[in-house]
């Protein structure tokens, strides 16, 4: 470890560096069945949802190039 070599107002904060705590912290509590399979139902209702979106904007976003010729077409006909 290296020492600070500006001076430190506070002595607690001169002694922070090398402060380890014996504490350890409570395991973590498993989550239930229920827990588990909302958070599954989240996660595919969004990718579905995603999907769809997808799925229902694709039309919109193509070049509608057969539509033009035929309307093209239709013109020249009258």
């Amino acid at each position: 470890m290296f020492r600070r070599r500006e001076p430190v107002p506070f002595a607690f904060l001169a002694e922070a560096d090398k402060y380890r705590s014996n504490v350890t912290p409570p395991p973590r509590e498993r989550a239930s069945f229920g827990e588990m399979a909302g958070r599954w139902l989240l996660g595919l209702t969004i990718i579905a949802g995603l999907v769809g979106s997808l799925v229902l904007g694709m039309p919109a976003l193509s070049t509608p190039s057969a539509t033009s010729t035929q309307q093209s077409q239709a013109s020249q006909g009258h």
